[in-house]
């Protein structure tokens, strides 16, 4: 592709070029024509330069070829050849210590989940530019903790002003985006925050190491649940976002019935713009607080449950619960 060549320079199109001095990671595009100009626009404005703009199924001939540091990959339309290469990538990157930051819509998150399984993945869902250029920061930034001591005092600073940079810009396109005064679904609204790049629980393993007792039963977690939508009829439903609960409350019910939930039905539970939701999913995965397991029929598809001791934690919970409502009556 021609627009490539004066891309891998560390120029994009609009002229951005990475921080003097920083060592800005590579970003590898995969997709097709009309997207990949407009991911490397945003590339470049964040300062990466763009190593790689090729569609995902020509993209990774050769086994040894580097991928770059960070991997953008288009799966809004997989054939079966997508699928597959899709699974090379994911090896490859996580084999190569790259980050992956995978586009797609609700249709196919459930193949994109199963084959993306090994690699450190971001997950956008039908994103607006903004939140891309959020993904590839977050990306660049855990990219830059990982050669943290290899950098000196201006590197770090360059680094800081470059995650900072974006994100202001990130939020004015937002603003320029929607209407005065109006916050449209999965915008990065100041009253709703999911996990930040450093979220981790303290002393998780701890308060859920307990003896165990019997799971509630499903009907009253559901009962629960549904008590909990029912709120969304008088009052703004974002003021009563709890994501990682309603995952909590959907995966027990489902433990309880013996029910495997998949990824996208597990995004609808928890109340929350899909990307947002998937966000929520992979720090709970990384705390150890739900696990993720492949469909074995199907390598396209992927499954999440609770960990036992959250399990445990979770019956314990709704054991207590009904120890006060036995002391009310």
């Amino acid at each position: 592709m021609t627009q490539a060549a004066y891309l891998c320079e560390g120029t994009g199109p609009s002229g951005a070029k990475a921080p003097a001095g920083a060592d800005a990671p590579t970003v590898s595009l995969f997709g097709e024509d009309d997207l990949l100009l407009e991911l490397a626009e945003e590339a470049g404005r964040a300062g990466l330069p763009v190593r790689h703009m090729r569609p995902l199924h020509d993209g990774l001939e050769d086994d040894d070829a580097f991928v770059g540091d960070i991997c953008v990959v288009d799966c809004r339309a997989l054939g079966a050849a997508g699928l597959a290469a899709l699974v090379r990538l994911d090896e490859r990157a996580a084999r190569q210590g790259a980050e992956v930051v995978a586009l797609t819509n609700l249709t196919l998150l459930e193949e994109a989940f199963g084959c993306l399984e090994t690699a450190r993945t971001q997950f956008l869902v039908d994103p607006r530019p903004s939140e891309r250029l959020l993904a590839l920061t977050a990306a660049a930034a855990r990219r830059a903790e990982n050669r943290v001591r290899e950098l000196d005092e201006a590197d770090r600073l360059a680094m800081l002003r470059l995650t900072q940079g974006v994100g202001r810009l990130a939020a004015k396109l937002d603003r320029m985006a929607l209407p005065l005064g109006e916050d449209a679904p999965g915008a990065m609204s100041g009253r709703l925050a999911s996990p930040a790049l450093d979220f981790r629980a303290e002393n998780a393993g701890d308060k859920l190491r307990r003896p165990r007792v019997p799971l509630p039963d499903p009907r009253l977690v559901k009962q629960i649940i549904r008590q909990r939508r029912l709120r969304a009829r008088y009052f703004e439903p974002e003021l009563f976002a709890d994501p990682a609960w309603d995952i909590l409350l959907d995966l027990t019910a489902a433990r309880a019935e013996h029910r495997r939930v998949s990824v996208t039905s597990l995004c609808i539970a928890a109340a929350v713009p899909a990307t947002t939701a998937l966000r929520w999913i992979t720090q709970m995965t990384e705390m150890g607080l739900l696990l993720r397991e492949q469909d074995p029929e199907d390598r396209r598809r992927a499954f999440i449950v609770l960990a036992d001791p959250v399990a445990d934690a979770m019956a314990r919970y709704f054991d207590e619960l009904g120890k006060d409502a036995g002391r009310l009556i």
